[in-house]
C-alpha cells in the first residue's frame, strides 16, 4: 500500500464560523458538529480569528480510492504508530484517509511504516 507525503505544514484549529476560512485554498478539511467547528489547513492559511489552534502537524494520505467495504486500514496504520508512541490526528474523505502526526515525529513515522512494508512516495 502506498502512502503519499503531504509537503505542507498543517494546523488543526477551532473557529467560531466559516466566514474567515479561505474556501479557495487548495487544501483544507472542515468538520462541524453540534459542539464545534474544526478546521485542518496549511499553516499559512490559518484564519486570524481561531478559537484554539495547534500548529506543527505534518501528514500523509493513503494513495488511491479506498472502497467502503475495506476494513482495518486506518486501524492498522494507527496501531503501528501507537506501538511506537506516535499519536495521530486522522481525517477521512470520501476517497481515502489522511493521517497527521506532529512534525517532530513525521520522518520517524514514515520510516517505521516503510519498515512495515508500506511504500512512501
Amino acid at each position: 500500500m502506498e502512502l503519499k507525503r503531504i509537503e505542507h505544514k498543517l494546523t488543526v484549529c477551532k473557529v467560531s464560523d466559516t466566514s474567515s476560512i479561505n474556501m479557495a485554498a487548495d487544501f483544507y478539511f472542515i468538520g462541524k458538529t453540534d459542539e464545534e467547528l474544526s478546521l485542518v489547513c496549511k499553516t499559512e492559511d490559518t484564519p486570524q480569528n481561531t478559537v484554539a489552534r495547534d500548529d506543527g502537524w505534518r501528514g500523509f494520505r493513503i494513495q488511491g480510492v479506498l472502497d467502503f467495504s475495506l476494513i482495518g486500514i486506518l486501524s492498522k496504520l494507527s496501531g503501528i504508530l501507537a506501538e511506537h508512541k506516535i499519536g495521530i490526528f486522522a481525517v477521512s474523505t470520501y476517497n481515502t484517509d489522511y493521517i497527521l502526526v506532529k512534525e517532530e515525529n513525521y520522518e520517524r513515522a514514515l520510516n517505521i511504516l516503510a519498515s512495515e512494508g508500506y511504500t512512501v512516495v
